[in-house]
């Protein structure tokens, strides 16, 4: 079985945090670049976040600048997005991927199921 599993996901009011982990099975997530995706209701597939496997360098959107961040944690075959200082705006399913790729790309193989944040009050 090769899958990205997400979890962390919830309901949450404008201001708080959640975290957001992404586990990988049957495979060796440390040899990947791994990125964090969401769609919100009525939109399309946005990039979020990215975390490369060589030097651990990552991206982030424009939106989520300064209040997200993104990490690994290899021998946890994980990823994580802690998400801080969350707005309305941020309300999507989030949606983890991988590639066998030591820096961040467009193109991705592996893909989760998602996760549900609701940002609301």
């Amino acid at each position: 079985q090769v899958q990205l599993v997400e979890s962390g996901g919830g309901l949450v009011q404008p201001g708080g945090s959640l975290r957001l982990s992404c586990a990988a099975s049957g495979f060796t997530l440390g040899y990947y670049a791994v990125g964090w995706f969401r769609q919100a209701p009525g939109k399309g597939r946005e990039v979020v976040s990215c975390i490369s496997s060589s030097d651990g360098s990552t991206y982030y959107a424009d939106s989520v600048k300064g209040r997200f961040t993104i990490s690994r944690d290899n021998a946890k075959n994980t990823v994580y997005l802690q998400m801080n200082s969350l707005k309305p705006e941020d309300t999507a399913v989030y949606y983890c991927a991988s590639v066998r790729s030591s820096t961040c790309t467009n193109s991705y193989d592996y893909w989760g199921q998602g996760t549900q944040v609701t940002v609301s009050s």
